[in-house]
């Protein structure tokens, strides 16, 4: 593991604080998570549960989600964390998503301890639906 990077510091307090508005009711599992896009700009997400577990939304997908309605196309950067013992890694459907709209994003799994682990959207899904690069 290593250390969250100084340039991402503004992204981990991002994704902390909208994972203090989590409506996690069922599991209590709160996670948070935050977009950097190459104009610089954040933009946040906490997962939303609902008691049609289908249409549970994570963090990821919140945060890419609300980018994406701002009118943002480059995204640099995903970080997730969440309290857990090692950094949280998004689900496949959120590895899908960033596959889909942030190919060549940082994904960045952290934990409240600031533990981190990056990787690339490829190292995390290897058999994506869509086009392959």
């Amino acid at each position: 593991m290593v250390v969250l990077q100084k340039k991402y510091e503004k992204l981990f307090e991002a994704a902390l604080k909208a994972r203090e508005n989590s409506c996690s009711p069922y599991s209590g599992f709160k996670v948070g998570a935050a977009v950097l896009t190459e104009s610089g700009r954040i933009y946040s997400g906490c997962n939303i549960e609902s008691s049609s577990f289908g249409l549970t939304m994570c963090a990821e997908r919140n945060a890419l989600s609300a980018a994406l309605c701002a009118g943002e196309k480059d995204i640099s950067a995903v970080l997730v964390t969440a309290d857990t013992p090692d950094p949280v890694s998004p689900c496949g459907a959120c590895r899908q998503l960033i596959y889909d709209y942030a190919p060549d994003a940082r994904i960045i799994l952290t934990n409240l301890k600031r533990q981190v682990l990056e990787f690339k959207i490829e190292e995390m899904l290897k058999y994506p639906f869509g086009k392959f690069k």
